[in-house]
């Protein structure tokens, strides 16, 4: 499936689209959104890891604990899945990882490393419905853990990650609601977002102070 598109048509679009959320964007300025870049032959098995780890702690603990984890199991500069996996239960819980992360640690290493889930460059192939349903067969990978791939590694333009907290404070700050934003409501008015709604997100990032470390590093469940 091919990648990359241009932030400033998107940025352009929304605007247009949706004069409100035009408002903010004209405030905010261009898109800065910036894809992750492939570094290695381990960098699927690395992000989703560290994703796993930061779940439900601040950005400062999830730190100090994928620290510990990469002086022990990295490869190239990389979380590695054949030394994570040799590490025992003893070794992973002492680097300050739960065991429920540690169950889902192991589950996520083979599943890479038996071909479970497809390579990083098959999912490259894939549609954003396919990455979704083919990485959330791993233990503690959530839709929203895939959503932040499909957008900062796999740099689709299209993804609305409607459970993201960050998404939802920014969604009702723009646009100015005293009351919680429903799934619903979002999801409706980010019917005027598509084909770009990645970039929208962006925008409704940048409404929130994101520097807060008091917010969990994984703003849904997983």
């Amino acid at each position: 499936m091919p990648e990359g598109y241009d932030r400033v048509t998107a940025a352009r679009y929304l605007h247009d689209a949706d004069p409100e959320f035009g408002a903010h964007i004209a405030v905010v300025g261009p898109c800065t959104l910036t894809p992750t870049p492939d570094t290695g032959p381990h960098t699927l098995f690395d992000r989703l890891a560290s994703s796993i780890l930061s779940q439900q702690l601040s950005v400062k603990a999830a730190a100090t604990i994928a620290g510990r984890l990469r002086d022990r199991a990295t490869s190239a500069g990389q979380l590695d899945p054949v030394r994570v996996a040799a590490l025992s239960d003893e070794e992973l819980r002492a680097c300050g990882i739960s065991r429920p992360k540690v169950a889902a640690l192991r589950d996520l290493a083979d599943a890479v490393g038996t071909g479970r889930v497809p390579s990083l460059a098959e999912l490259r192939e894939y549609d954003d419905d396919e990455v979704i349903a083919s990485l959330t067969t791993v233990r503690g990978i959530g839709r929203w853990t895939v959503e932040m791939l499909l957008i900062f590694l796999l740099d689709r333009p299209d993804v609305f990650p409607v459970a993201d907290v960050g998404v939802r404070r920014g969604f009702e700050r723009v646009l100015g609601l005293d009351e919680k934003a429903s799934p619903d409501l979002m999801l409706e008015r980010a019917r005027l977002w598509a084909p770009y709604r990645s970039v929208a997100s962006w925008y409704l990032w940048r409404a929130v102070d994101q520097t807060d470390e008091s917010v969990p590093a994984t703003t849904a469940a997983s």
